[in-house]
């Protein structure tokens, strides 16, 4: 009777110790799945967005040049038409994380910062310059100067960057509802995105 009592006993402890390594290795399935997924999403989302704007500006250049002391001035102008095309653009392939299986948390360590690109188109009209003030290479690099300066003016009293960072949050939500849905966190600056206006509201 003792025979069959510990054949028993040794007969349960195997299958549920069968029962256990076959739980666990489920479970670590799963987890291996799940950060892969994470990993590949991460590296769809790792692409380039590039937000555009277009600015059109008229400028009347003028630079006087004093000779014989302030007894006479000579003068240079030019009217310059400016196209020029911005680009707003955030290269997410930058994007660093670490993946935490253990406690099934993806940290966004840091996302890179905007990249912006004036191209401008410079007509030049109407030049006026004599012997003792002519134009000179000098004249168009202080005009091309001046002129990304004030695009660049333009561009932040513009909504273009804000545009671009909610296409950049835009992307960065496929992150928080993946995490959600296979019950893992986000996490962002220490701290964890638990809704979408949370993460509407981060400060980039």
């Amino acid at each position: 009777m003792r025979k069959i009592l510990f054949g028993i006993i040794i007969t349960l402890v195997i299958l549920f110790s069968f029962k256990y390594c076959g739980d666990k290795k489920k479970n670590e399935a799963v987890l291996k799945e799940s950060s892969a997924l994470i990993q590949e999403q991460i590296k769809n989302v790792g692409k380039l967005i590039v937000t555009e704007g277009h600015f059109s500006e008229v400028f009347n250049y003028k630079h006087s040049k004093e000779l014989f002391g302030d007894y006479f001035t000579s003068d240079k102008q030019a009217l310059v038409v400016v196209n020029a095309d911005v680009y707003v653009a955030y290269d997410l392939s930058k994007i660093e994380f670490e993946i935490d299986e253990g406690s099934k948390t993806l940290t966004i360590l840091n996302i890179p910062k905007e990249e912006i690109k004036i191209s401008p188109d410079l007509e030049y009209y109407d030049i006026q310059a004599d012997f003792f003030n002519p134009f000179e290479a000098d004249d168009y690099n202080t005009i091309k100067n001046l002129v990304k300066q004030s695009l660049t003016k333009k561009l932040e009293a513009s909504d273009l960057k804000n545009n671009a960072q909610n296409r950049l949050i835009s992307e960065l939500s496929k992150f928080y509802i993946l995490t959600n849905s296979l019950g893992w966190t986000l996490q962002y600056n220490e701290k964890n995105i638990s809704s979408m206006d949370e993460l509407n509201g981060l400060k980039l």
